[in-house]
């Protein structure tokens, strides 16, 4: 990465994320001896991941972000019910804006209401080693 020339994306997701540890839902695969629990994305959260990949697609960067990477979030919910948690917003942004949500060291997230628009509002910039 050059000297003085920060590489960064930043962009908007519009709706609602749900929170990954609260919205998960248990269910069975297999049957008899073969019968498996997992426990699995809900149907809220598998709607927003959904949504937010078609957003995505026109929001992407000319390349994914690489090495060590700062994220700033503002995530505004319709209320205060819903916990603060960026892990789902992580989650979809493997593989359109960086490669791995392990990449990201540093997290800077932040509570917001708006009723009328709930969204996630992010900035990732790739940081020095």
């Amino acid at each position: 990465m050059p000297r003085g020339r920060a590489v960064r994306w930043q962009g908007t997701i519009h709706g609602e994320p749900a929170s990954k540890s609260n919205q998960r839902r248990l269910v069975v695969t297999g049957r008899g001896r073969n019968a498996r629990h997992r426990v699995i994305k809900s149907e809220k959260a598998l709607a927003w991941v959904e949504a937010a990949k078609l957003q995505l697609a026109r929001l992407r960067p000319t390349r994914l972000l690489e090495g060590r990477l700062r994220l700033t979030a503002w995530i505004y919910y319709r209320s205060e019910r819903p916990d603060l948690d960026e892990s789902l917003v992580l989650d979809v942004l493997q593989g359109w804006v960086m490669t791995n949500d392990r990449q990201v060291r540093e997290r800077h997230v932040y509570h917001g209401i708006d009723r009328h628009q709930p969204r996630a509002e992010l900035l990732i910039e790739e940081i020095e080693a």
